[in-house]
């Protein structure tokens, strides 16, 4: 090799070297940026949201202004309506996955259900409870948790669809092949292999879901608005964590505002619990 031809391999070499380390300072300094407000964030809500948090926070419900009571109807109306928003979202989003994944994957069908599901993916929460309002809400005239755990649903189920079409693709064709090979029909194929096979993926999705609706606020405005004592009657207005901590951040009075961040920092470590969770099922399938 002449000595022209290695400085010129040399010069390509150091350029390449010059451009991976100013890709690398780059990145880091991004992924600095970004730790540093969610770092600043968490310490804000862990703040303000821990001096909140009392047994009264748990046990009673909601106060006027400048007297003391705590979140407790809120708890209970957020958890009730995100548990049956769930259980109604779930079972219909892992359907419509095996469906598109399993039974007709390129099918007119199939496409006009994955248009629509990315709609509704990327289609703001606000939608989602207007839509709600003018179905349920403005007919029955009158806000209800119902109505709260429908738009919830809505929410959950593209979530669940997306992500339990791409796990069951992710299963082997071979680990179906021998199923049928042995004679099992399809669906003994879908529920002891493909699912069992992407279980943790499945389940993944569905705690993603949960976290996102946990905090959702808009839908719930239109749909189950808010109520400040306890009730069990979905077909009544019922409080949710969100909507309180809407209502109380916006407030001049300071017990208020203190509940808000108490309310703040319990919804910010079940989302965090949550995405913990996911990741760790996720590393345990791979």
């Amino acid at each position: 090799m002449s000595a022209a031809m290695q400085d010129a391999r040399l010069a390509k070499f150091a350029r390449r070297k010059r451009v991976n380390q100013i890709a690398l300072v780059l990145s880091l300094a991004a992924m600095s940026f970004g730790l540093f407000w969610l770092f600043w964030i968490l310490w804000e809500t862990v703040r303000l949201g821990i001096g909140g948090i009392a047994l009264a926070t748990f046990t009673e419900m909601t106060p006027a202004p400048n007297e003391p009571g705590g979140i407790a109807n809120a708890l209970y109306g957020s958890f009730l309506m995100v548990l049956l928003a769930t259980f109604v979202g779930t079972p219909i989003g892992i359907m419509a996955g095996i469906y598109l994944a399993e039974y007709n994957t390129k099918g007119w069908l199939a496409s006009v259900t994955r248009f629509v599901n990315d709609i509704l993916l990327s289609a703001p929460s606000i939608v989602i409870g207007l839509f709600v309002y003018a179905v349920v809400v403005s007919r029955f005239k009158s806000f209800s948790g119902w109505a709260g755990v429908l738009a919830l649903a809505l929410i959950v189920i593209p979530v669940v669809i997306r992500t339990t079409e791409n796990m069951l693709q992710l299963v082997p064709p071979g680990l179906r092949e021998a199923a049928y090979a042995l004679g099992a029909p399809k669906w003994k194929v879908i529920t002891s292999i493909t699912l069992r096979a992407a279980r943790s993926g499945v389940v993944t999705g569905i705690l993603l879901a949960v976290a996102r609706i946990s905090g959702e606020t808009a839908p719930l405005l239109f749909t189950a608005l808010n109520n400040q004592f306890w009730t069990s009657d979905l077909s009544q207005p019922m409080a949710s964590l969100p909507v309180t901590i809407f209502k109380f951040a916006m407030s001049p009075y300071e017990n208020w505002q203190q509940l808000a961040w108490a309310g703040v920092f319990l919804i910010t470590v079940t989302v965090l619990g949550l995405n913990i969770l996911a990741r760790v099922l996720t590393r345990h399938k791979g």
